[in-house]
């Protein structure tokens, strides 16, 4: 027998995060004017306005000028436009510079372009993440110098602010310094640490910065890429010149102003969320640590710190047991959690999060991801360790069988 829908906890939260009223508001709001934003006559004229307001918004939000701020359809096309624009304007100009730095634990909105690149002729190399999930400086420098052997100048350095499925923090500030000593641009898909951790754009020495509408409390289907005024970058959409001429498509106005309104809600109350969050998270951890099934936290964690780790992610190895089997006795029992990115739900195969940080190969090692925000409570947490409990034996006992 399912679990009624409102006895259900919902722990998916960096899957997507339900919307904040600041954002509904907005939304309704912008939804009614009926101009296109590039036309001049008076209806257009009062959507550019909005558009306008969302962009300063959104900009003051995250410690960016407006000029800087483009809007796009979410984390996954400011990620793609992030790295083909750079390594196209890069290549044009210097092309030597064919060399691409990321990291074994990105997200695939930010592996696969750059793989995708290697049959432009770019020399994709992968920063080593330690068992923690920390991409230090010095992996980057590492990386780096197999550029150098190969007489090829990086392009870019693209290293995530925050770990989608762990929740690791990235020293994302000396990574930049390290870039920009050598020559490249640097760009980090921040989608999960926008509102949840201290951002500004102008101090982290980024010169792009990817952020998602649906990650924080806004609409799904917008997002934005931060784009420094000193940026090399060149559109990989064309047709109309929208958007600083980097993303050309008419700007959805009601989207971009929710967008707007999110992040700036998502800003304003970080530090009290953050304390929240840290607080239950880290009681979530406990718990499912003292239940004595051999489980491990995946990912850096300090507990009353939200430095090294996300303030609302959980991640738990569990091994002996299918992380799919796992996740459906979970759901049947009124949790909804994931084993990791929604993005590779279903994808054959084991995070390539695991691969990175070495756990091991030796059994079945199954992963889940609780992620906690802005609906969760005290009572969701108990009742998801009770349930964890009750699944774990049953999903080893169910592995043992399919063995």
């Amino acid at each position: 027998m399912s679990v009624p829908a409102d006895l259900r906890v919902y722990l998916d939260h960096a899957a997507t995060t339900p919307m904040v009223p600041a954002a509904v508001e907005a939304l309704i709001g912008a939804l009614s004017p009926a101009g296109n934003s590039s036309s001049l006559h008076a209806s257009g004229r009062r959507s550019k306005a909005l558009l306008e307001d969302a962009r300063e918004g959104l900009a003051a939000a995250v410690g960016a000028h407006p000029s800087e701020v483009v809007f796009t359809s979410g984390g996954t096309e400011a990620d793609n436009l992030a790295i083909a624009g750079t390594y196209a304007a890069r290549t044009r100009e210097e092309p030597a510079a064919r060399g691409i730095v990321t990291s074994s634990i990105e997200h695939h909105a930010v592996l696969e372009p750059t793989e995708a690149l290697v049959a432009a002729g770019a020399h994709v190399i992968h920063a080593v993440a330690d068992t923690d999930g920390i991409i230090s400086a010095d992996s980057i420098a590492d990386a780096l110098e197999v550029l150098r052997t190969r007489s090829v100048r990086p392009a870019l350095v693209s290293v995530m602010w925050a770990n989608n499925e762990i929740g690791t923090i990235q020293p994302v500030a000396a990574i930049a310094d390290l870039a920009q000593e050598n020559g490249a641009q640097v760009h980090s898909d921040a989608v999960q640490a926008v509102g949840r951790v201290p951002l500004s754009f102008r101090d982290s020495g980024l010169h792009l910065l990817s952020l998602s509408g649906h990650k924080l409390g806004g609409p799904m289907g917008v997002g934005a890429l931060i784009v420094a005024r000193d940026a090399v970058i060149e559109p990989v959409v064309h047709g109309g010149g929208h958007e600083r001429g980097l993303r050309s498509g008419t700007v959805p106005v009601p989207l971009a102003a929710a967008l707007a309104a999110a992040v700036s809600h998502a800003v304003s109350v970080r530090k009290e969320e953050s304390s929240r969050l840290v607080a239950l998270r880290d009681r979530l951890i406990e718990g499912l640590l003292g239940l004595d099934l051999d489980l491990t936290v995946g990912g850096a964690w300090t507990p009353g710190s939200a430095h090294d780790r996300l303030p609302g992610n959980v991640h738990i190895i569990v091994p002996g047991c299918d992380a799919d089997s796992l996740l459906f006795l979970l759901d049947a029992a009124g949790i909804e959690a994931s084993t990791g990115s929604a993005c590779q739900a279903g994808v054959p195969g084991r995070s390539h999060v695991l691969d990175a940080i070495g756990v091991s190969t030796d059994q079945p090692v199954g992963a889940v991801r609780l992620t906690l925000g802005h609906t969760s409570t005290g009572d969701d947490v108990e009742r998801a360790i009770s349930a964890v409990r009750e699944c774990v034996p049953r999903a080893r006992a169910a592995a043992g069988v399919l063995a």
